[in-house]
């Protein structure tokens, strides 16, 4: 991995403010903010790919949530406490989540292959679930997916998905240890999980 921070080295209040300007996720009507909003799915806004990683005493609190996985099974945030927790919000419809889902996929049978402490949970926004479905099926996604087809489930997410695709780390505690705004690679994603991992 070319990119490992051991402190919060992206995105400070300037910065963030810089990407949110930049991304229009106050202003855009296509911004995922207003889709949310406004019920409609007008495009989205993707990101560069830059990472935040965030110290352990700077993170905010647990992420809590809860909901219907695309296969219609109930899920809860809680039941991957003392795991490190993936998080990417994706939708089929975003040419960017598409054309980064079989890094995700090869990262998830990679940490799996290594039996790392790590659950990978899709958030699918924005769309319907059999639409969802039908693209995890042909992509060969192996790990689960949340339906948010209301846009809600991001709202849970403290302000850290501004942009379709998203991918958040969480740390045994549930709390946001890094984030990739953008597309994310394999060894991008594999080296952030395992810097979390390693954390005692």
């Amino acid at each position: 991995m070319t990119s490992r921070h051991p402190r919060r080295t992206l995105l400070g209040a300037a910065g963030l403010a810089a990407v949110l300007a930049a991304t229009g996720c106050t202003e855009d009507p296509n911004s995922v903010a207003a889709q949310a909003k406004a019920g409609d799915q007008k495009g989205y806004v993707s990101g560069d790919g830059s990472v935040e990683t965030i110290a352990v005493g700077d993170r905010d609190e647990p992420v809590t949530m809860d909901g219907t996985l695309l296969d219609g099974a109930a899920w809860d945030i809680t039941s991957t406490r003392g795991q490190v927790l993936v998080l990417n919000v994706w939708g089929s419809w975003c040419a960017p989540c598409v054309a980064e889902a079989p890094d995700l996929q090869k990262a998830w049978e990679q940490l799996q292959a290594k039996k790392a402490p790590v659950a990978f949970m899709g958030i699918d926004f924005r769309e319907e679930a059999e639409r969802g479905a039908a693209f995890v099926k042909k992509a060969g996604i192996t790990y689960p997916s949340l339906s948010d087809k209301a846009g809600l489930t991001l709202l849970r997410l403290q302000g850290k998905a501004p942009t379709v695709p998203t991918t958040l780390v969480l740390d045994r505690s549930g709390r946001i240890a890094a984030r990739v705004n953008g597309p994310v690679s394999t060894s991008t994603l594999t080296g952030l999980v395992d810097d979390v991992v390693a954390e005692t």
